[in-house]
């Protein structure tokens, strides 16, 4: 994995910007769920948020990993 990320001279790790983007794209996810009615059938929506951001973010970082060092 890449371990930091330039962003015009100040230096981030590529974790915590993939947890952003990973954030973001959960909170769609469970927008999407809620607006189609299928957020209702959630246990515990609390617990089912963080098993979706861990498996975002893992996606993430999969799909990183998979374009960044696999360019042939």
């Amino acid at each position: 994995m890449i371990a930091e990320i330039n962003l015009d001279g100040m230096y981030f790790p590529t974790l915590l910007l993939l947890a952003i983007a990973a954030f973001f794209l959960t909170k769609l996810v469970v927008f999407l769920l809620a607006r189609l009615g299928l957020y209702r059938w959630v246990w515990h929506p609390a617990l089912f948020d963080f098993s979706l951001f861990i498996v975002v973010l893992t996606a993430c970082t999969s799909a990183l990993t998979h374009f960044a060092f696999n360019w042939t």
